[in-house]
């Protein structure tokens, strides 16, 4: 194999405009990490949550953010304007910030969680299809890549903010939340004067994009990415109780959210040498081989709550994430009509938000009867059902199983697979 020369990696060829979307989304991460890496902790020991609770505020949260991506991505691809949606759902989640430093209850911290998650709604699939309309398609797995790395970057570098200024100001979880407001109102900023929309390549006329002639175009293929991701969303519930098995272990409260730290970096680290792998490999291989890894993440995990093995199967959960979550989002640009993008990416994200929400409320009732072993136990079981449908489905030429291969390729859904291209195993 020949070493590619600096001039032709493909980080020098990505538009400017996926950099952009990249550093609004690491803004935004850094904003909202600050809180949510705290928030698990602030809800059971400051307004004496139970984690059952915990449980039913984050998969409501979860899901209500991917449900929305439904009704969001169908307008922008009614509107054929992407960029619009987006700055509003960023500003929306900007501006819920200040709710989580004023709340005295739960009832405030779940309100403040579902704006804040419906400002993460409209946004998340305009953005996902700015990306694939920006990205040439034979870069998308790595844009994506990047794109995702970036936010990472900021789901890091949120948590190690928050550690510093609880030890600076002695566990003050709502002086913390108050200094987030400051680069959610950044990422909104960056936003709204970084970013060119390009000219769609089919414009939008205007029509109902989920009318049954619309819908019937997002075939076998994109549906079963949906049913795969479904699956996988199962298998990976909140990372809120990643948060309170690392306290089980004894670390200090405002070291708590370092777990955050470790995971996010392990991804952010990950995310887009796995997206550029996912330019060249099957991606029913790279799929599986990440399900592995979040099944010994669970497993590790589960055996004891010593911050080292915490510390390591948070790690380890962060390498999964890296390894999958761009790729589904390529598999989803692969299989969909460039014009209903945003409408398949919505779909993608209802399923998943309703698996996110039954997940989540699994994991807090499991939790808080059997234990915590118990729940990261079934995460591994439904892990490996996960292997089995992606294993069993016949291995066939088609655009969720091909990588994009060249400058040529078109990418969409439509686009006819040659003979040269191996089929996966």
């Amino acid at each position: 194999m020949t070493l590619q020369s600096p001039s032709n990696s493909p980080l020098r060829h990505i538009p400017s405009g996926v950099w952009v979307l990249g550093f609004v989304s690491l803004l935004m991460d850094i904003s909202s990490e600050m809180i949510h890496s705290l928030l698990p902790l602030f809800m059971v020991t400051t307004l004496g949550a139970s984690t059952i609770a915990v449980g039913i505020v984050e998969g409501l949260a979860e899901s209500l953010a991917l449900v929305i991506k439904v009704f969001s991505g169908t307008l922008s691809d009614y509107l054929g304007r992407r960029k619009e949606l987006a700055v509003f759902g960023y500003t929306v989640g900007a501006l819920t910030k200040p709710l989580f430093a004023v709340a005295s209850g739960v009832g405030l911290v779940l309100t403040a969680r579902l704006l804040d998650r419906v400002g993460k709604g409209v946004r998340g699939a305009p953005r996902d299809a700015l990306v694939a309309d920006i990205a040439p398609p034979h870069l998308r797995g790595a844009a994506f890549g990047l794109r995702q790395s970036l936010d990472t970057v900021g789901a890091f570098l949120g948590p190690l903010l928050a550690v510093g200024l609880m030890l600076l100001w002695a566990d003050d979880f709502r002086a913390v939340f108050w200094v987030a407001v400051i680069p959610g109102v950044m990422a909104v900023g960056l936003l709204l004067f970084g970013i060119h929309e390009p000219a769609h390549r089919q414009p939008s006329k205007g029509t109902n994009p989920i009318r049954r002639e619309n819908l019937l175009r997002l075939g076998s293929a994109y549906w079963w990415v949906v049913g795969i991701g479904s699956m996988f969303t199962l298998a990976r519930f909140s990372e809120a109780f990643l948060v309170l098995r690392a306290q089980q272990g004894g670390i200090a409260t405002a070291l708590v959210p370092l777990v955050m730290v470790a995971m996010n970096l392990i991804y952010a680290c990950s995310a887009y040498p796995f997206g550029r792998l996912s330019d060249s490999m099957s991606h029913r291989k790279l799929l599986v081989l990440g399900l592995v890894v979040l099944i010994v993440a669970d497993v590790v995990l589960a055996s004891n709550d010593h911050w080292s093995v915490v510390l390591g199967g948070v790690g380890l959960w962060g390498l999964h994430m890296g390894m999958t979550q761009g790729l589904l989002a390529t598999m989803v640009a692969n299989t969909a009509p460039t014009d209903l993008r945003g409408t398949a990416y919505g779909f993608f994200n209802l399923t998943s938000g309703l698996a996110m929400l039954v997940a989540s409320v699994v994991a807090g009732i499991l939790w808080d009867q059997l234990g915590a072993a118990f729940t990261f136990y079934a995460g591994a079981i439904f892990g490996g059902i996960t292997i089995i449908g992606i294993v069993l489905r016949p291995a066939t030429h088609n655009q969720c199983d091909i990588p994009t291969s060249g400058p040529g390729s078109d990418g969409s859904a439509n686009h006819s697979i040659s003979s040269g291209v191996s089929s996966p195993s």
